[in-house]
């Protein structure tokens, strides 16, 4: 693992994509079998294949104990070291310098005992036999180590390795096509598998399995209906982009799995969808959405909330935020296997299929209907022709309370992971508030040492036009809008606590929203979802911020749900779909 972490250290110190890709290339060459699978994934930023993920469950208390232990300092030492750097890794490092008696440098863990240590963790019944874990493998590592032993845990490797930079240094480390790695690494969702099959020259023997979650295919997003029609067109087809959740259903007899948008196993939040699905006459792969649903009606994100993060969610929460399973995407398909699971069939693969022939299979599944009682729909699609008729279709989807469009090429093939332009999403603010900001905090990444993150308030004015909070953003300025204002907050800081600074309530910004939520978080009482800053408004002072009552009637005008409209068979639309 040590030698691992220098060659991390030595990528990190570098920008340039050709020596990151040379470095990457020759140490992957040099690996045994044993250790090239576990090297890779560690690349990847995380502790295990992204299609094998799951939590460590190892916490800053359980991660400061064991390393202020080690370093022989008090508790808050990493804590302070973390203020400093924005990083845990790089504190940990930072911390455990100052170890008494460090190990010998050749007896830290090789990487296949990290490996097993971190599925270990994983698989540990309680957090104590995580944290004893954790410990024992940190006394074996010097301070470098450890700095990386965490970053990856963490899952926050920042060396600036790219996914196609890593895949690239795969397929030159061992002389394979790159679109030949790239598209093993998609259908087995472990870049560390990739990297063994490319070394036994066996890319095509990579193949899409059911249970084992596929990476999800992306959309860039696009606001300008003649820009999306130039990029995609000359026909293009829309679905309501619906405010719930992505999910991936698995079908293999009567065998059932979801999958959320991370690659997490969510099967157990929603066993009503299991066991609907757990009856249907055919094995394979569909991708859609989970949208909370009563009688005809889709509900808000809000109430579908409820349900996220419960295992086993009780009667009454089944009963109160009943759900359907809005289907968009055929990814596998083939007959059922046998009942009992003894002779599973392989479906086939649709990837490389074009959409207008997947949207035609699974319309042939005959899904049982919302609209009769059953847990399924398909999305609704319209064939869009012309920049007007697209604006029209978004202005439709955003009256059914919709989040906006996917705008697609029905040419197009599905590419698990990726961010293309075969899938535009066609989104824009349902408003915005002029809000003012009232804390602000140290950013990540490349934003280490500026005031990136905002907390912003708007005005209560029937309590004298106090300030309550309403969210938090991080997006929307510039690098050098962001270094202006960090030396304003500076000089305006009212109260520190640790990363955070409570500020001068001068400044007032223009924020940008898809959802208003009530939600606890806040003391407006409200939440918004997706916020990012549109701009600074030096224009305005503070008195000139929106107030709570605007707040209030935005939200009271989401309330209702939206209109579903359900489509089975054939597609309804502006123009025929054919």
């Amino acid at each position: 693992m040590r030698r691992w972490s220098l060659l991390a250290e030595r990528v990190a110190a570098t920008t340039r994509t050709s020596e990151k890709t040379g470095l990457l290339a020759a140490y992957l060459r040099s690996l045994s079998a044993d250790e090239l699978r576990p090297a890779a994934v560690f690349l990847s930023g995380r502790p295990f294949a992204e299609a094998d993920q799951g939590p460590v469950g190892l916490g800053w208390a359980a991660i400061a104990a064991a390393v202020t232990r080690l370093a022989g300092l008090p508790a808050g030492a990493l804590g302070e070291a973390y203020d400093r750097s924005s990083d845990l890794g790089v504190a940990v490092g930072d911390v455990l310098a100052a170890r008494p008696v460090p190990p010998d440098a050749a007896a830290t863990p090789s990487l296949t005992e990290v490996a097993a240590a971190f599925a270990a963790m994983r698989d540990a019944a309680v957090p104590a036999a995580r944290a004893a874990i954790f410990g024992r493998l940190l006394e074996r590592c010097d301070a470098l180590t450890a700095k990386y032993l965490v970053k990856v845990l963490t899952g926050e490797l920042r060396i600036g390795l790219r996914e196609g930079l890593l895949e690239a240094a795969v397929a030159r480390a061992f002389e394979r096509p790159l679109e030949a790695v790239q598209w093993a690494g998609m259908l087995t969702g472990d870049v560390g598998a990739t990297a063994v099959l490319a070394r036994a020259g066996r890319l095509g023997d990579a193949r899409l399995d059911l249970l084992h979650p596929l990476r999800l295919m992306l959309a860039s997003p696009a606001e300008d209906a003649a820009e999306i029609l130039r990029r995609l067109g000359p026909t293009v087809w829309a679905e309501d982009k619906y405010d719930g959740i992505r999910a991936q259903l698995h079908r293999r007899g009567r065998e059932v799995r979801l999958y959320s948008r991370d690659l997490h196993d969510v099967s157990g939040q929603f066993p009503e969808l299991v066991e609907a699905a757990a009856d249907l006459p055919w094995d394979g792969i569909l991708d859609g959405e989970v949208l909370a649903f009563r009688g005809g009606t889709v509900l808000p994100f809000l109430a579908l909330q409820g349900r996220l993060g419960r295992k086993d969610p009780p009667a009454a929460v089944l009963a109160g935020t009943p759900v359907i399973y809005v289907a968009f995407d055929a990814l596998a398909l083939g007959p059922s296997s046998d009942r009992d699971g003894s002779a599973t069939t392989i479906p086939e693969s649709l990837l490389r299929v074009p959409l207008r022939e997947r949207r035609r299979r699974l319309e042939a599944l005959d899904l049982p209907s919302a609209a009769s009682g059953g847990r399924f729909a398909l999305s609704h699609l319209v064939t869009v022709r012309s920049a007007d008729e697209l604006e029209q279709v978004f202005a439709a989807a955003r009256a059914r309370r919709n989040e906006g469009l996917m705008v697609k090429d029905p040419e197009s093939g599905y590419s698990p992971g990726r961010r293309g332009y075969g899938w535009l999403k066609m989104k824009k603010a349902l408003a915005t508030l002029d809000c003012v900001v009232v804390g602000v905090e140290v950013g990540h990444g490349k934003r280490h040492g500026v005031l990136s993150d905002y907390t912003f308030a708007v005005r209560d004015e029937m309590d004298g036009g106090h300030l309550v909070t309403i969210g938090k953003a991080y997006t929307g300025l510039t690098d050098a809008e962001i270094a202006t204002m960090t030396t304003w907050f500076e000089a305006h800081t009212l109260r520190r606590s640790g990363r955070y600074r409570v500020v001068e309530p001068s400044v007032v910004v223009e924020v940008a929203f898809d959802v208003i939520m009530r939600s606890g978080r806040h003391s407006s009482g409200f939440a918004l979802r997706f916020p990012r800053i549109v701009r600074l408004r030096p224009d305005k002072r503070p008195d000139e911020a929106d107030s709570l009552a605007t707040v209030e009637r935005l939200w009271r005008e989401l309330q209702h749900g939206a209109e579903f409209l359900v489509t089975a068979g054939a597609r309804k639309g502006l123009a025929p779909a054919g």
